[in-house]
């Protein structure tokens, strides 16, 4: 047992290079090379723990998870895990179902969405793992995140079933709390 302070977390920087959108990325990891062989399937949900992701985004709507388990909108936990319409994830920064909130305080939750799993669908860019479903796990907000949210969503990712989670985030201190929870213990 321990005691510890409940750290801040904020989303890392996007760069603002010129030609940063462009995603050259992807070729520089051979993805479409790599995408001969396995472009990602719909059975292989990662979890963005981040700002939110605006799941109506024309890259990522076909691509977000839906819990199989809850009713959209009838004010029920269907599924009971304590969760209210937990249809596409939680925003453990506001505590409620909405997983996206305002385009520019959700800007980076939807860029890494996007880089690992926008749609091949001619529009905007194609992500990593295309054919993977994201689940929205909200905890960062315009002011960052804490401890005490990363590990909620982490909990909550597990509780899922979800194996694979992006953690796109830091802050400066060593957090035992965190490490535990991210390796299971």
């Amino acid at each position: 047992e321990y005691i510890q302070p409940n750290y801040l977390y904020y989303p890392t920087e996007i760069p603002d290079d010129e030609y940063f959108d462009e995603l050259w990325g992807l070729d520089a990891i051979d993805a479409p090379e790599a995408w001969d062989i396995a472009a990602g399937a719909e059975d292989i949900v990662v979890s963005v723990i981040d700002t939110g992701i605006d799941i109506n985004h024309p890259v990522l709507s076909g691509r977000m998870w839906t819990n199989p388990g809850e009713i959209a909108g009838n004010g029920i936990d269907d599924d009971n895990n304590d969760y209210i319409d937990d249809v596409y994830g939680w925003d453990f920064y506001g505590n409620n179902s909405s997983v996206f909130d305002y385009e520019i305080d959700d800007e980076h939750g939807t860029h890494v969405a996007g880089i690992i799993a926008a749609e091949a669908n001619d529009e905007g860019v194609i992500g990593v793992a295309h054919g993977a479903k994201i689940l929205a796990l909200k905890f960062l907000g315009p002011d960052g995140g804490d401890t005490a949210g990363a590990i909620e969503a982490i909990e909550y990712a597990k509780e899922m079933g979800v194996k694979v989670v992006n953690c796109s985030w830091g802050g400066d201190e060593e957090n035992l709390a965190l490490k535990q929870a991210i390796e299971g213990s």
